[in-house]
């Protein structure tokens, strides 16, 4: 069984699918437009990702292969998504 985490908590080489955007509080404006970027820059869920680099302080932002396109995120950005990884 594959393990689940949040895509911040993801190291360099790591690859999985999207089982969740965002915490589903739609009670903070701020995470509820957070969602809806993520969304629209294709982390949806049952999409690819690998995470492909990490930068120099703090493993911060990171570069992400979602699908066929790349994309950096800040890590308190990618905390908002959760994968489950694939198996080894």
């Amino acid at each position: 069984m594959s393990d689940t985490l949040k895509l911040s908590e993801a190291r360099k080489g790591a690859r999985g699918v999207i089982v969740k955007v965002g915490e589903h509080c739609h009670h903070q404006s701020d995470a509820v437009e957070l969602e809806r970027r993520l969304i629209e820059l294709g982390f949806v869920e049952g999409a690819r990702v690998e995470l492909l680099h990490e930068g120099l302080f703090g493993r911060d932002p990171i570069a992400l292969k979602v699908d066929d396109m790349r994309v950096a995120l800040r890590r308190h950005e990618a905390a908002s998504l959760i994968i489950q990884l694939d198996a080894a």
